[in-house]
């Protein structure tokens, strides 16, 4: 071997661990700075697509309430019709003479009563219990 390889193989090491690197503060503000604009641009982002589908999302829900309510009203008028033909006077007419068997009364035999109500009502004659019926007849 030669003397030059004997002075490469003796050299020391040295240690590093001593040297202590010291924080860039201009590196830090500028980190921090960036930090907060993406930071504020996500924010911004995020609240235009939220209100976007929001939006959406109650449009939808306006759709399905008017198709919710259009049922309802066709519904409604099925219901209405039912009424009316089960309220209709010749069925009633019809079902009080075949399952009931009641005849119509002869045109001679129907008495109308009309109820005559006095214009003011008298305080004195309400209080009476026995007075009720005098008024009736």
């Amino acid at each position: 071997m030669s003397s030059i390889d004997v002075e490469y193989a003796i050299k020391k090491d040295v240690r590093n661990n001593p040297i202590v690197r010291e924080a860039d503060t201009r590196q830090r503000e500028d980190f921090a700075r960036t930090a907060g604009a993406w930071a504020l641009i996500v924010g911004m982002a995020l609240f235009a697509a939220w209100q976007h589908f929001e939006i959406l999302r109650n449009g939808y829900q306006i759709e399905k309430l008017q198709h919710e309510r259009a049922q309802e009203e066709l519904l409604n008028r099925r219901l209405r019709l039912t009424i009316e033909t089960l309220t209709s006077p010749e069925r009633i007419e019809r079902i009080a003479m075949t399952e009931l068997h009641m005849v119509v009364p002869p045109p001679g035999s129907t008495l109308v009563i009309e109820r005559m109500t006095p214009a003011k009502v008298d305080k004195a004659i309400v209080a009476r219990a026995g007075a009720m019926s005098e008024i009736v007849r």
